[in-house]
């Protein structure tokens, strides 16, 4: 009896293990490079000796089956799929029945990032719902990495902390970052001690002047690699930009003053040089080449102790003296005008400094006029003192004829 039992248990055991069903996809993970058409195995054994009627789904993402990841249900035996909006064009499936035996691959064209998913089988047979009803594969999608960029984040300045990182917008697997280091003259060196490198990030603490030189990233996975470099020009500690810009002000405005007071004490001599020029006397007193020293007094009558004169010609000769005086008295009295105006317009432009600078270049050219008048006049001056002299001579000879006919 106990011999009985035991057999019909077994049989039972055979008997279900026959009749499950069985969902099978062969790898855990299949690998594809961006761009690539491929196709996902799955395959399903039946308990039934002939499957009637089979309802074979493929899904993304999630360990179970839902309206929201379904991407196609086929109905087997009628042949039709449903495939959702988003994967139309996209995908297929490929299902064959052998007997008790079905096969359907999903396959997928051009396939992208998007597509780097969980993928599922799931077979549902009326009858037939005990066993292995679905199964998972993981579809990776192998994407080079993009060109990496470097940057730096925070100052380049002597005891600073700062962060050298690296980035590829794309990559699939997700690449891995690796440092090189090299010093200004681009030998290869070992990394700064005082560095932490994770994720593309690499930071570097109380940095100085030997951390100066060229960083080389490197962005990898299986597909293949690229890279980026940035060089980092390490700086003593800038100034603060307030206290320099007052230190430039404070010595544009001391170079100012001292370009101010040079160029007044300029214009002060000046003005000294034009009043000794205008004040100086034209000569009060001259050497005759003929006789001894002579001189005009204040009436402007020459002393000769030498000559003696009648009263008639003495009389003419003071009348003709005091016009000659006179003119030059008029002379003079108009040259101090003339000095007054100037002292008055030279009062002026002391007062107004800026036009001191900008007519300085003309005083100087009226200076210089002034002298060539002064020696223009100076030279009239003893053209008319040589005729005096002339005349004076011959007024001497006729006196000595008179006084020649006298003693006859």
């Amino acid at each position: 009896m106990e011999m009985r039992i035991f057999t019909l248990a077994v049989l039972c055991a055979v008997w279900s293990s026959t009749a499950a069903i069985n969902v099978e996809i062969p790898k855990a993970a299949y690998e594809f490079a961006r761009g690539d058409n491929v196709t996902l195995p799955c395959t399903f054994q039946s308990a039934l000796p002939k499957i009637d009627l089979a309802v074979i789904s493929w899904s993304a993402d999630g360990p179970k089956t839902n309206a929201d990841n379904v991407i196609l249900t086929h109905y087997h035996p009628q042949g039709i799929t449903d495939i959702k909006k988003k994967y139309d064009g996209r995908v297929a499936v490929d299902v064959k029945v052998n007997g008790a035996s079905v096969k359907a691959d999903l396959k997928l064209s051009s396939i992208t990032l998007d597509d780097n998913k969980e993928f599922e089988c799931e077979v549902q047979i009326p009858s037939d719902d005990e066993g292995k009803l679905i199964d998972a594969t993981r579809l990776i999608v192998l994407v080079a990495p993009s060109p990496p960029i470097c940057k730096i984040e925070g100052k380049a300045e002597y005891g600073q902390n700062i962060n050298i990182t690296c980035k590829s917008e794309e990559g699939s697997p997700a690449p891995t970052y690796k440092w090189q280091s090299r010093d200004v003259r681009n030998a290869l060196r070992a990394p700064w001690p005082r560095t932490t490198d994770k994720g593309g990030i690499l930071s570097l603490y109380n940095i100085s002047k030997e951390t100066s030189g060229f960083y080389v990233c490197t962005s990898s996975n299986k597909i293949r690699s690229a890279t980026c470099n940035i060089t980092l020009t390490v700086m003593p500690p800038s100034m603060n930009v307030g206290p320099v810009a007052r230190i430039i002000t404070g010595v544009v405005l001391a170079l100012i003053l001292f370009i101010v007071i040079i160029e007044y004490c300029c214009c002060q001599k000046k003005d000294k040089d034009n009043e000794e020029y205008t004040m100086a006397p034209y000569g009060d007193k001259e050497v005759v080449e003929n006789g001894g020293g002579r001189s005009i007094d204040g009436k402007g009558s020459p002393r000769d102790s030498r000559v003696s004169k009648p009263v008639e010609r003495q009389d003419d000769y003071e009348e003709r003296s005091e016009r000659n005086y006179d003119r030059h008295s008029d002379y003079d009295d108009h040259r101090r005008s003339d000095y007054n105006d100037r002292r008055s317009d030279y009062d002026d432009h002391r007062s107004d400094y800026d036009d001191c600078r900008s007519d300085n270049n003309d005083h100087r050219s009226d200076y210089d006029d002034h002298r060539s008048d002064y020696d223009d006049r100076r030279s009239d001056y003893d053209d008319r003192h040589s005729n005096y002299d002339d005349r004076h001579s011959k007024h001497s000879d006729r006196y000595e004829r008179y006084d020649d006919d006298r003693r006859f």
